[in-house]
């Protein structure tokens, strides 16, 4: 039996996994039980299972909820069905997973990642909506996974087996890298920076759909990602009665008002793309109070890390002077961040030609540019820089709606294509 039938066989047991953590969405930080799974597979097809301090660096963590949010997300996980002593070694947040697999022949280091967090969207709760008709819709409110994430997961375990099940044609070492939260760009930082990817040659990852909506599809390679910084600024003024004393307040609802006014001025760059906006200003109490508290939550965006860290400058300057201006204080809290990210052409020629050897897509793109952010840039550009080489795909495949929406479902097909992929992708490039 080929590798190829192997992984067509394993389209029902991928559907399973896609459809259990599809009921079961967690945020950023708070995938205890996916990461229970993830580990407890890992470990029972022979990978040395890397999790907590040893493969996230928590100084580098970003976003991080509260003790008393991780403590609730915790027990919920537990009562869901995930490994206490596995999700112990998983405080703090730290919900990051690693399988390593040394092969018997010598060859060279490739890395996979794949992500698993939700977002926070309200499932579609009618019968129109795919999961809802057949009984796998989020079963925690407000939480859903609008953007495949639980499919990576499911490729992703669906890889480690095909590769577990192959190891004799494997050469080096694989090392699966399993990302907390990617959704708002925080999770990968803290992963990169514990260094689990460093001696890595080849690195793999890719997306389902992101503009690549045709089944039977792939594209070998991405370029274009965005760098982008997340930020909270919040503003501490005094308060006041509007009508009695006005003259004793410190108005920071004005204060977060002008800063974004001013956020939208700053220049953008003649080196390529750059993006500001101010998505969230919330402040005040009462119609007859100086408000004494302001929050605005805004992002920053380049073509390139100087870019994005020239909008990001521009930024807390502005957020500084406003508040000066003002009398009140500010204090400023990122939130996420991700590093602009291109393939490498190379390795993504490569790819290309094994994929087109496989003669199972009737749809091959070399590459293609694409839009917005992604932390998996991180990934890539420490590879690179280590003197390795990334490539990032987009598995094809039919949407019911766009990504992040609430009527999102995609075609099961890709799971098994996907897995198939990869796996061979993995052999190809151990061995070189």
């Amino acid at each position: 039996m080929t590798i190829y039938d192997e992984a067509m066989q394993m389209k029902e047991e991928l559907v399973a996994c896609r459809r259990d953590l599809h009921a079961h969405p967690e945020l950023a930080w708070t995938e205890f039980r996916t990461a229970s799974h993830v580990a407890k597979s890992l470990k029972a097809l022979g990978y040395e299972v890397l999790m907590g301090d040893a493969c996230m660096k928590a100084d580098e963590m970003m976003g991080v909820p509260d003790k008393a949010e991780l403590s609730r997300a915790m027990g919920w996980a537990i009562k869901e069905g995930a490994d206490p002593e596995l999700v112990k070694k998983m405080e703090g947040g730290k919900t990051g997973v690693v399988g390593i697999m040394h092969f018997a022949k010598p060859g060279k280091t490739v890395g996979l990642r794949f992500d698993m967090d939700c977002l926070l969207v309200e499932e579609n709760p009618t019968d129109a909506h795919r999961p809802t008709r057949d009984g796998f819709a989020s079963t925690h409110p407000g939480l859903m996974h609008a953007c495949g994430h639980d499919g990576h997961t499911a490729i992703g375990l669906g890889v480690a087996r095909l590769i577990a099940a192959h190891k004799d044609e494997m050469a080096g070492t694989v090392k699966l890298c399993f990302q907390p939260g990617e959704e708002g760009v925080m999770g990968a930082r803290g992963m990169v920076a514990s260094g689990i990817v460093d001696d890595v040659d080849y690195f793999l990852s890719g997306h389902i759909g992101l503009g690549n909506g045709e089944n039977n599809s792939l594209v070998c390679m991405t370029e274009g990602f965005l760098a982008t910084s997340k930020i909270d600024a919040f503003f501490t003024g005094k308060p006041a009665h509007a009508g009695a004393n006005p003259q004793n307040g410190r108005n920071a609802l004005l204060a977060a008002a002008q800063a974004s006014l001013a956020l939208h001025t700053i220049s953008r760059h003649s080196d390529g793309p750059s993006r500001i906006n101010v998505g969230i200003l919330k402040a005040g109490t009462g119609r007859n109070v100086i408000p004494d508290n302001a929050v605005i939550k805004f992002e920053t965006r380049g073509g390139s890390t100087a870019i994005n860290e020239f909008m990001e400058g521009e930024a807390r300057r502005m957020i500084k002077a406003a508040a000066d201006m003002y009398g009140v204080t500010v204090k400023m809290v990122a939130r996420g961040s991700a590093a602009s990210g291109n393939s490498s052409p190379d390795m993504g020629e490569e790819v290309y030609e094994v994929v087109k050897g496989l003669g199972v897509y009737s749809d091959i793109e070399k590459n293609h540019t694409v839009s917005g952010s992604e932390d998996c840039s991180y990934f890539m550009s420490r590879v690179q820089d280590h003197g390795g080489k990334a490539v990032y795909m987009l598995y094809g495949t039919e949407e019911a709606s766009g990504h992040h929406t609430s009527e999102f479902d995609f075609n099961e097909d890709v799971l098994p294509l996907s897995v198939y992929t990869v796996t061979e992708l993995v052999k190809h490039f151990t061995n070189k």
